[in-house]
């Protein structure tokens, strides 16, 4: 089962992240901040498929977990 872009954003959106970018240099490079705790998540927005790949999810999932919010 895929998990895209968007799904991500809105998981994420309701533990508290936003999403950010630092203008048009950052290429495909984004970053989820969370608003409470300023903790990051960096990753690189898929393309030019708006599915996630394996690694990256495990690498938030890792992330989340290491917060306490999983």
């Amino acid at each position: 089962m895929d998990f895209t872009y968007d799904e991500l954003k809105t998981v994420l959106s309701g533990l508290g992240y936003q999403e950010t970018n630092k203008g048009k240099t950052s290429g495909s490079r984004v970053a989820f901040i969370n608003v409470e705790s300023t903790h990051i998540i960096r990753i690189h927005k898929p393309h030019p498929k708006n599915i996630i790949k394996a690694y990256a999810l495990q690498y938030i999932i890792d992330e989340l977990k290491q917060q306490g919010l999983l």
